[in-house]
């Protein structure tokens, strides 16, 4: 207990530090031209892009099995190739089908439902993951 005390108070006085300056040197102004010397951030790239390019198929599969064991499991069933107790089975389903129906709970141009239901909400909080959830998905 006494060294996690130690450990914390050495932690918090280094992030408190400014090169030997204590705590109280620093003015709003200090502080503003600090920040305000930074270079712009360049764009970059969607979230979507990112996952898509930074991983291998088999992370982008493990990271979706992840997230459809997190988000899909409760209404598509453990085994996504087989019908869940609300929503039907969802292996093979293409980044087109995910992105209308997860994003805003609607199917794509031409798309005919495996059920009539219209139970299933749009989750946009998922829109990073989809990549990896049709990967997932797609690998079945």
């Amino acid at each position: 207990m006494v060294v996690t005390g130690a450990l914390l108070g050495v932690l918090l006085g280094a992030a408190c530090s400014d090169e030997g300056a204590s705590p109280g040197d620093a003015s709003p102004v200090d502080v503003g031209e600090k920040a305000g010397s930074m270079a712009p951030a360049s764009p970059s790239p969607s979230p979507v892009e990112t996952v898509a390019t930074e991983r291998s198929p088999e992370q982008l599969i493990e990271a979706g099995r992840s997230v459809y064991n997190a988000n899909c499991i409760a209404c598509h069933g453990v085994d996504p190739t087989r019908d869940g107790a609300l929503g039907p089975a969802v292996a093979g389903s293409s980044l087109e089908l995910l992105e209308a129906r997860v994003l805003r709970a609607e199917y794509p141009p031409g798309y005919e439902p495996k059920r009539p239901s219209r139970v299933m909400v749009a989750l946009p909080h998922l829109e990073s993951k989809l990549p990896e959830l049709a990967a997932y998905l797609q690998s079945l």
